[in-house]
């Protein structure tokens, strides 16, 4: 019975309930096999890949049965997204090749920006001149900002 009674010892305040000690000796060797083992493994991973896509090739090949499209743009502060950048990604989105009926663009702005409003007022009015003009002479890049800024 005395050492079912010694469990139960009360601590001391001062006295710790456990130690903490740095481990000596081979810590350096321990660094360098684990920045081996992580640099061996993660450069397995590392496999650079370019996509390009070719958006006139989906309409020529589907047709009519394209699937219904929705575009979401996210957008939160007018500094550090601003919002001609914002408009410019929705209009290029809407000037794609793809059939209208079928396509949504929808603009999430979460901080309600007044800038970011009244820029997409004036650009659905800019869309109604910018994407039939795109569509019509096949207007490579979509976006307003960098096709006014090639040089021809």
């Amino acid at each position: 019975m005395r050492k079912e009674e010694d469990r139960f010892i009360q601590v001391h305040e001062g006295e710790p309930l456990f130690d903490t000690r740095r481990k000596t000796g081979r810590v350096i060797a321990y660094r360098v096999f684990s920045a081996s083992v992580f640099f061996f493994v993660q450069s397995l991973r590392w496999n650079p890949v370019w996509r390009f896509t070719f958006d006139d090739r989906l309409s020529r090949r589907y047709g009519n049965d394209l699937p219904r499209l929705d575009v979401f743009v996210c957008t939160a502060d007018p500094v550090i997204e601003p919002p001609l950048m914002v408009v410019n990604t929705v209009l290029s989105v809407a000037a794609l090749d793809y059939p209208p009926e079928k396509l949504a663009v929808y603009l999430s702005d979460d901080g309600g920006s007044e800038l970011t409003f009244y820029a997409l007022a004036e650009a659905a009015e800019f869309a109604k001149t910018w994407v039939p003009f795109c569509k019509k002479f096949n207007v490579e890049p979509r976006s307003p900002a960098a096709y006014l800024s090639c040089k021809a």
